[in-house]
């Protein structure tokens, strides 16, 4: 397919990045109402997981002192997630996203309260894995909704500030959860999951105040290929294929996180309060490099930045994993959330542009499918790995394998080098009558309801 972003010649890019210096206001996507109510109720969501992600590792770690538990972690989350992603992409295409987005995080209010019941009455390990997987049913069902909501509440002209803004309120609250709960859980386990049940329902409130702009739907059939149809559309649009699997692989070996419970504990030798720290590291690097690309103009080699970016993540995990100084900990850490913070603005940026709008959610789906199984299957393979080679061989060997992938995604897909300013990026044209099957024709008349 061909790449629908403009690549200029030197003299060129000089007057565009003029432009875009004089015409860049980084605040006007705050002004909008809508949006500032889904950045919030997102803030108070992912918060509340944070601290719940972090009590759920630190107790099964802290009740059986095995690697082996955090990887069944991963697992749980995981599962749900191979099973029901291309449905759930289907359904954000069909309902109106913002109610889905609130039945899910009702659903995981649900699994919240469970949690607190398994931690203060004692509970065994299998209702923890059970109420994890029903967590991570919700979560799956969530996320293509809540990223193909989006385009519906921002115009075209301020989308890319969006994501970046969206970006930088996700790592501030990944920065303020782990800390906070770092502190809960000093003080009392089943406290932080209760925390979070109260943060979902305050995110689901300002979900209802939302008045969203309602894109026209109407339901093509629940055949096997309109299931598939984000699936298509991902390996026909290479430069996407070629950012999902650049992100897919580097999360899946280069993840440090679900074994910072071992870190924290064999090797730094912290308490529960140093365990947050560590989980904040990441994130903090990520909302500093996130709130310095929202002051930028638009990348103007937008593919390039993407995969030096990817390679420093390998290089900074990699000193993590040799390590044993708790603050060269804290600040490789730091190094790699900020190199993902560029990677995560790219990739959604070409994920949520390039799709049309009524095939947005199945898209997203495919984007979550990547990216979400990468998160829970590195924590599955981090945790084997450690368990049989050491928490150390786990976290290097991963590092130089993300090296590898960078090195393999560019020969592969050396389209991904061409992506220029992010800003250029246009919907990509539907090349086949089956793709256009899956997109279903509106009046006019509707279109103006």
């Amino acid at each position: 397919m061909a790449l629908c972003c403009h690549i200029s010649g030197d003299d060129e890019q000089v007057a565009d990045a003029s432009n875009s210096n004089e015409t860049h206001q980084p605040y006007a996507v705050l002004k909008i109402r809508d949006f500032r109510l889904y950045i919030f109720s997102m803030f108070l969501v992912v918060v509340g997981g944070q601290i719940n992600s972090l009590a759920v590792g630190y107790e099964l770690y802290k009740r059986t002192g095995s690697e082996l538990a955090l990887a069944w972690i991963g697992a749980a989350l995981v599962t749900p997630m191979l099973i029901f992603t291309l449905p759930a992409g289907q359904l954000a295409d069909w309902m109106d996203r913002r109610r889905l987005m609130i039945c899910t995080l009702l659903l995981s209010m649900c699994c919240s309260a469970g949690l607190y019941f398994c931690s203060r009455l004692q509970w065994s390990d299998q209702w923890i894995y059970l109420f994890l997987v029903l967590r991570g049913t919700a979560g799956t069902f969530g996320r293509p909704a809540r990223s193909a909501l989006l385009p519906q509440i921002v115009g075209p002209e301020d989308f890319n500030s969006a994501v970046t803004w969206n970006s930088s309120f996700f790592h501030m609250a990944a920065v303020g959860g782990p800390a906070i709960g770092g502190l809960i859980l000093a003080y009392d386990i089943p406290l932080a999951y209760m925390i979070d049940g109260v943060l979902i329902f305050s995110g689901c409130a300002m979900l209802f105040m939302m008045h969203v702009r309602h894109a026209p739907k109407e339901r093509t059939p629940a055949t096997l290929e309109n299931l598939v149809a984000g699936m298509r559309f991902v390996w026909k649009t290479k430069v996407i294929l070629a950012a999902l699997t650049l992100d897919l692989f580097a999360v899946l070996l280069g993840g440090a996180v679900y074994l910072l419970p071992v870190f924290a504990v064999k090797i730094l030798h912290v308490n529960a309060t140093g365990l947050g720290w560590l989980r904040s590291a990441q994130p903090m690097g990520a909302l500093g490099m996130a709130i310095l690309l929202a002051h930028l103009p638009p990348m103007r080699r937008a593919g390039l930045s993407m995969l030096i970016a990817v390679a420093g993540f390998g290089v900074a995990t990699i000193v993590f994993g040799y390590s044993t100084n708790f603050w060269l900990s804290m600040a490789m850490l730091f190094m790699t959330g900020a190199l993902d913070s560029i990677s995560v603005v790219v990739r959604h940026t070409l994920v949520q542009t390039l799709a049309p709008d009524a095939m947005r959610g199945r898209v997203a789906a495919v984007n979550g499918l990547f990216i979400g199984a990468s998160n829970e299957l590195g924590g599955v393979e981090s945790g084997v790995v450690a368990k049989y080679f050491g928490p150390v061989f786990s976290v290097v060997s991963g590092g130089i394998g993300t090296l590898l992938v960078v090195v393999g995604v560019a020969g592969l897909w050396p389209q991904i080098l061409k992506i220029g300013s992010l800003r250029d990026l246009k919907p990509e044209p539907v090349s086949s009558a089956a793709d256009a099957a899956m997109i279903p024709e509106v009046s006019a008349e509707t279109e103006k309801k």
